[in-house]
């Protein structure tokens, strides 16, 4: 469990970083599918269900994480820990970043970075040589967020959605974060990802 404190544009918003709890699963669910919803500006047809199914990513040996004020879920995410049935572009020795939300009146004030960081903190843990992702055109927040952050677009990894809409990929290298946070490279401490 991690305490977060970011201030954003809409003010500062407190938030605890924790692993979702059972009673929480249909709420993620429906958060996740409105946003995506929303951002796609689709009904999702069948991908409604697998948004909604977070026992199943659970079930699957992924991490689902939430962001929370109080017993308010503010943003989710699901942290793959590595190539397997959620995976859609990882490979060996990589984690992956899957279905980030924040709830619309929470977003601006630092809970998708919060949950981003908590996903690169796992993958370090974990001693992966990066987290990647997939995301489509059409989430362009989340890529101003991913590239702040320190990820770089990988083109070469694009792939696509079963529905074949493109599926853009972007990877933390995190053995050249680690590399430029240890005391003999000079960089500081929590350099790379974690940096503002």
């Amino acid at each position: 469990m991690e305490k977060r404190s970011d201030a954003g544009p809409g003010g500062p918003a407190a938030s605890e970083v924790r692993e979702v709890e059972a009673q929480e699963h249909a709420a993620l669910g429906e958060l996740t599918v409105a946003v995506y919803r929303q951002v796609l500006a689709s009904e999702l047809v069948d991908y409604a269900a697998v948004l909604r199914d977070v026992a199943g990513r659970l079930a699957a040996g992924c991490d689902v994480l939430v962001a929370a004020d109080g017993d308010r879920l503010l943003g989710g995410v699901t942290y793959v820990p590595g190539p397997g049935a959620y995976a859609q572009v990882a490979v060996a020795g990589e984690a992956e970043l899957r279905m980030l939300v924040v709830d619309p009146v929470a977003q601006g004030r630092g809970v998708g970075t919060a949950l981003v960081r908590a996903c690169v903190d796992r993958a370090r843990a974990d001693a992966r040589s990066a987290l990647t992702l997939g995301t489509m055109p059409a989430m362009v927040a989340a890529q101003r967020l991913y590239l702040r952050l320190g990820f770089v677009r990988v083109a070469t990894r694009d792939d696509q959605v079963p529905t074949g809409l493109p599926l853009l990929c972007y990877s933390l290298d995190l053995r050249a974060a680690a590399a430029a946070s240890s005391p003999s490279s000079g960089g500081a401490a929590g350099a790379g990802a974690s940096s503002p």
